[in-house]
């Protein structure tokens, strides 16, 4: 359901909004009114830097956020450049819904080919698309119901009424609300025009015990934007109370390509959420002449997740023999290297334990492009995939095993295991370079992380297998938040 917006409705909605104002709709028990700021009008709430006086900290984390440069990602618009085209303008909104959403319900853009031309402060996701939504009807392809008013829903019961916006309480943004993780899904959950379910992490989330068990950090927002003390608001007049506040960086495997505010903070951000989940839960030897990898997730959704047919996560296995010559490597993948090449190529590794989706077209052949998917016989869903899956119950095992022949084996000394991961394989990014839709150079951008906690030195020798027992809560390998909070008090100010 789209909310259509019209000058006459956005008068209804001010004069609504002051006459709530007044009256102290969402309003604590006391009201100060001398803490009241002007009020805003709905155009300029649909500016994010409207809320950078009030929300300075929010603003700088959704600033350096994938939400933010949702519709400025050179891989999404040169996907849609090329879907566009080659389905005839048939793909229509698809893209932009989820990328460029009210540039698409203010009527500024119908296809995104025209994203240069639209107001900066209107793409990519923005706090009045997230904080004025008051339902969401599906849960795929951002089914996403706004009230169209210059209310803000959060999920702070007793907000505090400044009188720049109308505050209200919403289970949909509350982080221990069930609810809150619908607004999640409906843009990360995709179906394709084919009907292929293209994203499916709500879906995931919705199959594992987080789903099931309980508040808190089983719901989406719950583990994607921890908490710590601060203020919601800060104002010259009267500042917030204290309380929780909730990051709003949401990492979680994709930076950004180009310049960008805080690059760097982000993705130190996604080296810390990519590694506290996804690990190596052992090594062993097997059979004959066998070597067992054993990888498992504590996220609440399968790894890789999202666009899983683009993602790339892999084993990195080198042997060594006495002297440290390699004896057995698999998954030693070179930076701007493909990840995964044909039986005929130089290079090619039968070995490799890649983790993603594949996606096929009608006649079951392998395409890279999500419009070609669709149902056949040979692939009803129009994909196939090989997936590290949530766990969906406390005692059900959820492990996935990378099985090699080392015809070696007796001879090695030592073992190097490590997992890695690609937002986005260089097999699809060549693929968009080819067809004239992306600058070669944002390939050397792409980055190849080393999931933290995941790198395992293994010997024989040592007394056989490996288990490794990994703490509840890992920590991250240097903190994102100093680059984002310099003066903070848990960060050395001036530190290099």
């Amino acid at each position: 359901m789209w909310c259509s917006t019209s000058a006459s409705r956005s008068r209804r909605g001010l004069a609504l909004a002051l006459l709530l104002a007044a009256c102290g709709e969402g309003a604590p028990a006391e009201r100060d009114a001398g803490a009241l700021l002007p009020l805003l009008t709905r155009e300029q709430l649909l500016d994010p830097a409207q809320c950078k006086s009030c929300h300075p900290k929010h603003y700088r984390e959704w600033a350096s956020s994938m939400h933010a440069y949702a519709a400025e990602d050179p891989v999404f618009r040169a996907m849609n450049q090329r879907g566009q085209r080659e389905t005839e303008h048939a793909l229509g909104d698809f893209c932009v819904r989820c990328h460029a959403p009210m540039a698409l319900r203010e009527g500024l853009t119908s296809d995104g080919l025209n994203l240069d031309q639209v107001p900066k402060h209107l793409r990519g996701v923005t706090c009045y698309f997230c904080h004025n939504a008051v339902d969401a009807e599906e849960p795929f392809n951002a089914h996403i119901v706004h009230a169209d008013d210059t209310t803000m829903r959060a999920g702070i019961k007793r907000p505090v009424v400044t009188g720049a916006h109308g505050s209200e309480y919403s289970t949909l943004h509350d982080r221990n609300r069930a609810d809150s993780s619908r607004l999640c899904g409906s843009c990360h959950d995709v179906v394709t025009p084919h009907g292929v379910k293209l994203e499916r992490t709500f879906i995931e989330y919705q199959e594992s015990m987080f789903a099931k068990s309980g508040p808190g950090f089983d719901t989406c927002s719950g583990c994607h934007m921890p908490g710590l003390p601060g203020r919601v608001a800060e104002n010259a007049e009267k500042p917030t109370e204290e309380r929780t506040v909730h990051e709003h960086l949401w990492p979680g495997v994709d930076v950004a390509l180009t310049e960008f505010p805080d690059r760097e903070a982000q993705r130190l951000a996604v080296e810390c959420a990519l590694g506290l989940h996804t690990r190596i839960k052992s090594v062993r030897i097997g059979g004959l002449s066998e070597l067992i990898v054993e990888i498992d997730t504590s996220a609440g959704h399968s790894q890789p997740s999202g666009t899983a047919q683009d993602r790339r996560l892999w084993v990195e296995l080198v042997a060594y023999d006495e002297r440290d010559q390699v004896l057995f490597e698999s998954g030693r993948i070179a930076d701007g290297e493909r990840e995964q090449k044909d039986p005929d190529e130089p290079g090619y590794d039968a070995n490799l334990t890649l983790y993603r989706d594949w996606m096929y077209d009608a006649e079951g052949k392998p395409v890279h492009m999500f419009w070609e998917a669709e149902a056949s016989d040979a692939y009803p869903d129009g994909y196939a995939s090989l997936l590290l899956p949530a766990q969906a119950s406390p005692t059900e095992p959820h492990s996935l095993e990378a099985r090699y022949r080392i015809f070696d084996l007796p001879r090695v000394a030592r073992v190097s295991v490590r997992l890695r991961m690609r937002p986005i394989g260089m097999d699809v990014l060549e693929d968009l370079v080819a067809s004239k839709d992306l600058d070669a150079k944002v390939l050397k951008e792409m980055p190849t992380f080393t999931l933290h906690g995941t790198a395992v030195e293994w010997s024989p020798r040592d007394g056989g297998d490996l288990t490794l027992n990994w703490p509840e809560a890992l920590e991250c390998p240097t903190s994102y938040r100093c680059l984002l909070e310099p003066a903070s008090a848990d960060c050395e100010i001036g530190e290099d």
